[in-house]
C-alpha cells in the first residue's frame, strides 16, 4: 500500500482585535451594506502591535502539534506560506523552527499568494510520499493589515490577519492526501502585487511617499480568474483521485469573496453549503484562509473519518492550487479555553526567551574566540 501524507493535527490563531464594517465606514467612504452585499464580509481580525506573521504562526503551530500529539522536536520539515513575512530573510519558517524547538527540521518560506498554503501542503505531501520525510508542519500566516492602504476602500475592506497550521505524518492507508494540482499564469502578475520593496524597486523615500509598499489589486480581473480557476482545479484533483463531485463532502476554499463561492458552487453543480465559508468573520486572510477555515469546519463537526474534501486556493502570481483528501484524522479534542490561550502565549514567551539566551551565549562565545 502506498505511503501517503495524513493530516493529524490542525490549529489556528486570529488576533483579538475585531474591525467591523461599521468601524471601516468611519475610516473610508463605505458602509456595512456596501461591503456585505459585494463581498460577504462582516468583520475581520487585525494584528496588535507586536503581533507578526511569525508570532501568529507559532501560536497556530503549537495548537496543531497539541492536536496531533506530536513533539516539535520530531518534525522533519516546516513550511510557512506567507506574502507578509517578518523579514525578507531569514525566512519566517526559520523563526518558527527556532521558537518551537525543532532542531532537525528543514525550514523555508513559500510565496504563492493566497494559494500558498495548498502549494505548501502539496510540496510536503510529495516529500512524505517519496519517503524523504515522515512528518511536516505546514503553516499559512499573514499580517495583511501592514501592507493595506487604509484610505483605499477597494482593498482595505477585504483583508484580515491570522494564521493556520496543519501537521502531516506518513501513513499507509487508502486515506490522506489523494492528489494535488498546482498551476500558475505569470501574465497576470500585475493584477495583484506590491510594487516596491524588492530588488526591482528598493525601498526609498520616494517609494514610501508614492504608496508603493501597499497591496494593489485589479479586483474585477482577479474575480474573473477566480471563478474559472476554483471549479477547474477542484474537478482536476477529484479526477486524478478517481472521484467526482458526487463523492465530495466539503470544499474548503480560499476565502476571498462570497460571490466567488456562489459562482463556483453553481459551476460545479453542488449545493452552496458544500463549500465552507467563514469569510464573514475573518475576511480574506490570504495563505492563512484555508487552514483557518479547516479548523472552523472541524470545530463545527462538519468532517468525519473517510469524508472526501478538497482544499482549493487562488491568488497572486497568478496561481491556483487544489488538494483532494480523504479525511483520516481523529476527532478534534475539546475546544481551546481562555487558559489554553494563556498557556500558549506563555509557552511562546518562554521559547522566545530561550532563543534570546542562545543568541547571547553565541555572542559571548564569539567574544572569547576573538580574544
Amino acid at each position: 500500500m502506498a505511503t501517503r501524507a495524513h493530516i493529524v493535527g490542525w490549529g489556528k490563531y486570529v488576533p483579538s482585535r475585531v474591525l467591523t464594517n461599521d468601524d471601516l465606514s468611519r475610516m473610508v467612504d463605505t458602509s456595512d451594506e456596501w461591503i456585505r452585499t459585494r463581498t460577504g464580509i462582516s468583520e475581520r481580525r487585525i494584528a496588535e502591535d507586536g503581533e507578526t506573521s511569525a508570532s501568529m504562526a507559532i501560536l497556530a503551530s503549537r495548537q496543531a502539534l497539541h492536536v496531533a500529539g506530536v513533539k516539535a522536536s520530531d518534525l522533519d520539515l516546516i513550511i510557512v506560506a506567507t506574502c507578509t513575512p517578518d523579514y525578507l530573510f531569514p525566512s519566517t519558517a526559520c523563526l518558527v523552527q527556532d521558537s518551537l524547538g525543532s532542531p532537525h527540521a528543514a525550514a523555508f518560506d513559500l510565496a504563492a499568494g493566497c494559494s500558498g498554503f495548498v502549494y505548501g501542503l502539496s510540496s510536503a505531501a510529495s516529500y512524505i510520499s517519496s519517503g524523504v520525510y515522515k512528518s511536516a508542519l505546514i503553516i499559512g500566516s499573514e499580517t495583511l493589515s501592514r501592507i493595506i492602504d487604509w484610505a483605499d476602500r477597494t482593498t482595505c475592506v477585504l483583508f484580515g490577519d491570522g494564521a493556520g497550521a496543519v501537521v502531516l505524518q506518513a501513513g499507509n492507508s487508502n486515506s490522506g492526501i489523494l492528489s494535488t494540482a498546482l498551476g500558475s499564469d505569470g501574465s497576470g502578475g500585475d493584477l495583484l502585487f506590491m510594487p516596491a520593496g524588492g530588488s526591482r524597486e528598493p525601498a526609498s523615500h520616494r517609494t514610501v511617499a508614492e504608496g508603493k509598499h501597499y497591496l494593489r489589486m485589479r479586483g474585477r480581473e482577479v474575480f474573473r480568474f477566480a471563478v474559472r480557476a476554483m471549479p477547474a482545479a477542484t474537478r482536476l484533483v477529484l479526477d486524478e483521485a478517481g472521484l467526482t463531485t458526487k463523492d465530495l463532502k466539503l470544499i474548503v476554499p480560499h476565502q476571498a469573496n462570497q460571490r466567488i463561492i456562489q459562482a463556483s458552487a453553481k459551476a460545479l453543480g453542488i449545493p452552496e453549503d458544500r463549500i465552507y465559508s467563514n469569510l464573514d468573520r475573518y475576511g480574506n486572510t490570504s495563505a492563512a484562509s484555508v487552514p483557518i477555515a479547516l479548523c472552523d469546519a472541524v470545530a463545527e463537526g462538519l468532517l468525519e473519518r473517510d469524508d472526501v474534501i478538497v482544499f482549493v486556493g487562488f491568488g497572486a502570481g497568478l496561481t491556483w492550487a487544489a488538494a483532494a483528501i480523504r479525511w483520516s484524522a481523529p476527532e478534534a479534542p475539546a475546544a481551546a479555553t481562555g487558559w489554553d490561550q494563556v498557556r500558549s502565549r506563555v509557552n511562546y514567551g518562554l521559547a522566545a526567551l530561550r532563543s534570546l539566551l542562545r543568541r547571547i551565549a553565541r555572542w559571548i562565545a564569539a567574544l572569547f574566540v576573538r580574544e
